[in-house]
């Protein structure tokens, strides 16, 4: 299911005016990343990524092509886990943001 124009361009106003926002949508990819949840995760990042760097800027800091990183968090992308977290780690950069995992029994 794509989203709709008016929403993509929601969740851009609220992620440009809340710092709080951002950082939880970049967390809660991360988290679905790690419980399993491929596909979500990867939709989620693609949002977030559209929404404040942009894939243009984000191919310069990983030196990737921007279509590739976009083939990459499309629904049919199947990033390498190396890709995947210089990705993240990039993002986390760019946020000056720092996630930690922690434990939950």
């Amino acid at each position: 299911m794509s989203l709709t124009r008016d929403f993509k361009e929601t969740v851009k106003r609220r992620i440009d005016r809340d710092p709080a926002f951002r950082e939880e949508l970049l967390t809660e990819a991360v988290e679905r990343l790690l419980s399993g949840d491929v596909d979500t995760g990867k939709s989620i990042l693609r949002d977030y990524i559209n929404a404040t760097i942009g894939f243009r800027e984000l191919g310069l800091l990983t030196e990737k092509s921007p279509k590739s990183l976009m083939r990459m968090f499309g629904p049919d992308g199947n990033p390498q886990a190396r890709n995947l977290f210089e990705v993240i780690g990039r993002l986390q950069d760019r946020e000056r943001l720092r996630l930690k995992v922690e434990a939950i029994r």
